[in-house]
């Protein structure tokens, strides 16, 4: 079986230090550690990592492409981000939101994870993400939280 490739957009990173996702968001990079995932992220989450706390920011400061795959922009997401904000899937206060979800299409991720369950991980939303991609030939795409990514022992 092919090890999935896993979207950790920005509020993931942070939920490594949140009380209330550090668990699930901790065990999910014990899993990126040994190689039962691989994750990819942007340089969208670079940028957004670079006003977040210093205990966040170092999470990732020591050579991020040792540990991720890092994607770059293309024009291609950031037409697909434009074309989901133009259909209303979120406000235009939500773009790098969107830049997020493009990304992980444009890079054929398996999964996009995110703590954002207002704007990403929301099951209308999901919806509609996946449906105006496929529209445009991508493949449809999971968007889960942590938690529904990480392995649990039975």
């Amino acid at each position: 079986m092919r090890t999935p490739r896993i979207y950790l957009d920005t509020s993931v990173i942070g939920g490594y230090f949140d009380p209330e996702f550090a668990d699930a968001t901790r065990q999910m990079f014990s899993e990126l550690a040994v190689g039962r995932l691989i994750g990819v992220i942007s340089g969208v989450v670079l940028q957004e990592l670079v006003n977040a706390p210093p205990c966040v920011r170092q999470l990732l400061e020591v050579n991020p492409g040792d540990r991720f795959e890092v994607i770059p922009a293309t024009e291609e997401a950031e037409t697909l981000a434009e074309a989901f904000l133009a259909a209303g899937i979120v406000g235009p206060q939500c773009a790098d939101d969107c830049r997020h979800v493009a990304l992980a299409f444009c890079a054929n991720v398996d999964i996009l994870t995110s703590w954002n369950c207002r704007h990403i991980v929301q099951y209308e939303r999901i919806r509609a993400f996946n449906a105006l991609a496929v529209l445009r030939g991508f493949r449809a795409l999971e968007i889960r939280t942590p938690r529904e990514v990480i392995h649990y022992e039975d």
